[in-house]
């Protein structure tokens, strides 16, 4: 009985997937089998902090704490909503892009590009705490992936690239002077690299300074079939030597690039990558770092041919204080008095979409009013999700649906570009279970492609998501049901996850009201159970 397992875990602590910490010293990449896509990361004393891309989801920019660059834990989002009108609907692929984090002056500052509007900055004494409202430094359509860097003399600097998609360019890196508290840029930027030649689509820049050079770590190439590129000089504005110092080669992370170099207390250097795996989105790796005459040599040079490739299985980072096993945030059994970090709504959110004291230890959802001529979930706000935590997972839920006309519903959804959800519908025939799939790309309605009366609104849903190597490591998903928690029944057509626009598939629950007018009616859900099923792969 599921109910059984649920009380198990009440007791015992919800189940952790993907745990990367072998725990002999060592680990296994990926550190996190998630979406965390374009992470910097930064150390402060004995802490480290991480950033990453959040788009049109909010709350924005998840903040992630670790004690040894291997275990990590969602502590908090550095911004509340996206600060411009239009982002209460999903705006798929638009938002918060590539930020980068840094500490200066007591302030920890998150710097982060909206590609349609600007580059904008917040910051936080405590990062744990309430972050301070963005401001936008430069009002700017096409500049994405801002860095700051602060030189010996307190001159600061910003670095970023461009997006062809919006300004008419891109493969160039342009540097800035700023005002020193990150508030404002001070001149028209200067072309730092271009790299059309030889680096086609460099950007992502992270800039420091080592032994006398400033560096620029910046990939090329693609996402999905890039390189990470070093230029160093011993100006800020260059002129710009450039080195490739880890590619794929012979291994199958491709992509390898765009992330973080950090420094240890005993000078260590490591990096922080992403890799791109579809629907399971830009998934996070760790590599050693050694620096053999002044450049990085980042991975291992396992072929020979100077240029480091990403390592599997490695020894963990030197680190005096042991740390404990930790992974983000996924099962939830909605105990707590707001939501927990591991959610974010598809848009700008509104807090009468949901409450967590009407009913205690449930998460209730209220059938929000959406009057569409066509229903289309892909286009809908209140989306309550949570990115995919594994290559090959479970979700299981328990709901009791309670509504008030017909037309509203209520379920468990995979969102991607296309996109599947099972769904308890409250039809002039009774309650129904449906399954439904539809794409955010096109004005078609979304589609029922199964269907049965149950009679009840009471039901467990369950998603099963699993690794296909024979198909190329895709996310092959199910769904099944069950009205008494014990016998789970196949339900609907078995899909592949797809890829949003430059995120992950996500997960989550929903309760919208397709009818005309508002509603009383509502959705309760128990828990929200993430376990690890066994890989093929």
């Amino acid at each position: 009985m599921i109910e059984e397992k649920i009380e198990y875990y009440r007791k015992n602590g919800f189940p952790k997937v993907w745990i990367s910490d072998n725990g002999d010293g060592t680990y296994t990449n990926p550190v996190l089998h998630s979406d965390y896509s374009d992470p910097d990361v930064i150390r402060v004393n004995d802490d480290f902090f991480m950033v990453a891309s959040s788009f049109n989801c909010t709350p924005g920019i998840p903040l992630l704490h670790s004690k040894d660059l291997v275990n990590w834990k969602i502590v908090n989002f550095c911004l509340d909503k996206i600060p411009y009108p239009g982002y209460d609907t999903p705006q798929h692929g638009r938002g918060v892009w590539a930020p980068s984090i840094r500490y200066h002056d007591g302030y920890f500052m998150v710097f982060f590009p909206m590609p349609d509007e600007g580059i904008f900055m917040c910051r936080a004494k405590d990062p744990f705490g309430k972050w301070e409202e963005p401001i936008c430094i430069k009002e700017a359509r096409g500049w994405i992936d801002p860095c700051p860097f602060w030189d010996d003399d307190g001159t600061a600097y910003l670095v970023n690239g461009f997006a062809k998609s919006r300004i008419g360019f891109k493969s160039v890196l342009a540097i800035s002077k700023m005002k020193p508290d990150g508030t404002k840029l001070l001149d028209e930027f200067r072309i730092a690299y271009d790299g059309n030649a030889n680096h086609p689509t460099i950007e992502g820049p992270k800039m420091y300074k080592r032994n006398g050079y400033y560096y620029i770590f910046a990939p090329a190439g693609g996402v999905t079939t890039g390189w990470q590129t070093v230029l160093r000089a011993k100006h800020p504005y260059g002129p710009y030597e450039d080195k490739i110092v880890l590619h794929q080669g012979n291994t199958n992370i491709n992509g390898p690039h765009q992330g973080a170099l950090v420094e240890l207390k005993n000078g260590d250097s490591w990096f922080i990558h992403f890799q791109d795996k579809g629907a399971y989105g830009r998934i996070v790796h760790l590599q050693p770092v050694k620096w053999i005459d002044d450049w990085p040599m980042i991975g291992t040079d396992i072929n020979k041919d100077g240029i480091g490739e990403p390592v599997v299985k490695y020894t963990k980072p030197y680190i005096a204080l042991k740390s404990d096993i930790e992974v983000p945030q996924t099962s939830d059994d909605f105990d707590d008095y707001k939501l927990g970090l591991q959610w974010q709504w598809h848009a700008n959110y509104r807090n009468e979409w949901y409450s967590l004291s009407e009913r205690k230890s449930h998460l209730r959802l209220y059938a929000v009013n959406y009057s569409m001529d066509k229903v289309k979930l892909g286009h809908v706000p209140n989306l309550l999700l949570q990115k995919f935590p594994a290559d090959s997972f479970t979700v299981t839920v328990k709901a009791e649906f309670r509504p008030e006309h017909a037309g509203e519903k209520c379920g468990l959804v995979v969102m991607g570009k296309k996109y599947a959800y099972v769904a308890l519908c409250n039809k002039a025939e009774g309650m129904v279970i449906s399954q439904y799939t539809g794409s955010i790309r096109y004005e078609n309605e979304d589609m029922e492609v199964d269907s049965i009366n149950i009679g009840q609104g009471n039901v467990y849903l369950k998603l099963s998501v699993t690794n296909n190597s024979e198909i190329g490591n895709k996310a092959e998903c199910q769904f099944s049901y069950s009205v008494n928690g014990a016998k789970f029944i196949n339900f609907g057509q078995p899909f592949i996850a797809s890829p949003g626009e430059w995120i992950g598939a996500k997960t989550g629950l929903f309760c919208i009201n397709c009818d005309k007018g508002d509603s009383k009616g509502y959705a309760d859900f128990d828990w929200f159970l993430v376990e690890e099923t066994a890989a093929d792969s």
